[in-house]
């Protein structure tokens, strides 16, 4: 078999000598060897097995490496790595594995190249390519796992309860595999994984987030996203977002079921370019308010009235209970939630600059997130509809341009300082500082004085005076 690009084929090459030296078997194994059946681009890891120790052979490869590469050692796990020509190459012994009930962490012992095929989450992941001079080249093969590739089937090497059970976090990776290649799950396997779903819990909570990011990540997440909730693990992880699940009718009146809505929008904005993981967060969860300000209003219908306000107050519970990042990542989700409806508030004609100049004021740099996640909240299918409601937000867009390019309000910083106002005064920090400063911005923002340190000077003595203040030094105009 080809081994792929000239690179790698001396990196091949090279680790097959080696290994003979040492008279150590190996093998490249998992990912890469998956992708290259597949003719996908090549991982930039590549995973070496070996039937011996690892740290060993990691460092008798390098040694016929130029320039020579620095091996980093994890000796608690017997593997090394080292990093040529932009490419990581990890090296691991064979082994075998078993569990104990309530943990995922393995006792690892040393085994042959079965064992370890057998060890393995899925088939399409155990297959081998033999780098030893007798065979070099040769698929190694034993659970089919070429022909699950042509299939485009995910299941495991051995029995699906015993895979997931011993290893919860394989159920994660299942859905992952199955949303970032386009496979399907095989049928006994999935609803192991709705048996075993409670397992998830003794998976640490970062963990069952990196899997979660990556399906977000992918270029389509509503599919691993409606895996999850099919599978029973989203109730788990998010149940926030499975309450949003279902349509209620009353008098005639129904609302759309907000949680396959929410589906749709994460697809559209991944298909936004350079969408970052926090704005996938922002689409996922820029409906989760509605649960709970869902209300049916007579002769009027369903209403989900602040919905982004509370929605937005629930982010900072779902962050701590999933761990992830705060400062600014979670203030920029907030941000984006408690705002995703006040653009589409601004279109047409009645909208006052004012109320432009505010969101500009409010959410700054982020407008353009904000306006992709507002095309992104589009999920109508009629066509004509469609069309029409980005036809108004493209002329939304316009005309914050040209009130953004007169009055320079994003990102605003008020053009007198605090220091400005207790000089003017003679005055010590208190309340009224912020009083004359928020009277100054109010002002600026309607766009009753010019954007301008002159203007804004002679309105904050104007306040100041109202406040019982007098004027102590020379004016700076």
């Amino acid at each position: 078999m080809n081994l792929s690009s000239a690179v790698h084929k001396k990196i091949f090459h090279i680790i097959s000598i080696s290994a003979q030296k040492i008279k150590q078997n190996s093998y490249v194994i998992g990912g890469y060897v998956r992708d290259f059946l597949l003719g996908k681009t090549r991982s930039k890891d590549l995973d070496i097995l070996t039937i011996g120790e690892g740290i060993i052979l990691a460092k008798e490869v390098s040694k016929n490496l130029i320039p020579y590469p620095k091996i980093i050692i994890f000796k608690r796990f017997g593997t090394a790595m080292l990093e040529y020509d932009n490419q990581k190459i990890e090296f691991v012994g064979s082994r075998k594995e078993s569990y104990h009930f309530f943990s995922r962490k393995p006792i690892i012992e040393l085994g042959s190249l079965q064992d370890d095929q057998n060890r393995r989450d899925f088939t399409i992941n155990t297959l081998a390519i033999s780098l030893n001079h007798q065979d070099y080249g040769e698929l190694i093969d034993p659970f089919g796992g070429l022909s699950d590739l042509k299939k485009k089937i995910l299941k495991t090497p051995l029995d699906a309860n015993k895979t997931y059970s011993d290893d919860p976090l394989r159920m994660m990776r299942a859905i992952r595999f199955a949303t970032q290649l386009q496979f399907d799950i095989e049928k006994y396997s999935f609803q192991s994984i709705q048996k075993n779903k409670n397992r998830i819990n003794i998976v640490s909570t970062e963990r069952i987030v990196e899997e979660f990011n990556q399906i977000l990540l992918s270029n389509k997440p509503s599919r691993g996203l409606f895996l999850l909730y099919k599978s029973g693990l989203l109730s788990i992880i998010l149940p926030e977002l499975v309450s949003l699940k279902g349509i209620e009718e009353k008098n005639g009146y129904k609302h759309k079921d907000n949680f396959y809505h929410t589906l749709q929008v994460v697809d559209n904005i991944s298909q936004e370019k350079n969408s970052s993981i926090w704005l996938r967060w922002v689409a996922l969860l820029h409906d989760i308010g509605k649960t709970c300000t869902k209300k049916f209003l007579p002769r009027i219908g369903w209403s989900f009235h602040a919905h982004e306000l509370v929605g937005s107050k629930m982010v900072t519970s779902i962050f701590q209970r999933l761990k992830l990042t705060k400062g600014t990542s979670m203030k920029y989700v907030q941000k984006m939630i408690q705002h995703s409806s006040r653009p589409i508030a601004l279109i047409g004609n009645n909208a006052s600059d004012s109320a432009i100049r505010r969101l500009l004021f409010d959410v700054g740099n982020d407008l353009e997130d904000l306006i992709k996640l507002c095309i992104a909240d589009i999920t109508t299918n009629n066509i004509e509809k469609k069309n029409q409601y980005k036809k108004n937000i493209y002329l939304l867009m316009e005309r914050i341009r040209k009130l953004e390019e007169k009055d320079r309000i994003q990102n605003w910083k008020s053009p007198i300082s605090g220091d400005d106002i207790m000089k003017a005064f003679h005055i010590n920090p208190c309340k009224e500082i912020g009083i004359i400063k928020n009277f100054v911005k109010d002002y600026i923002l309607e766009g009753k004085i010019s954007n301008d340190f002159h203007s804004a000077y002679l309105l904050m003595l104007k306040k100041g005076e109202e406040l019982g203040f007098k004027k102590k030094v020379k004016s700076k105009i």
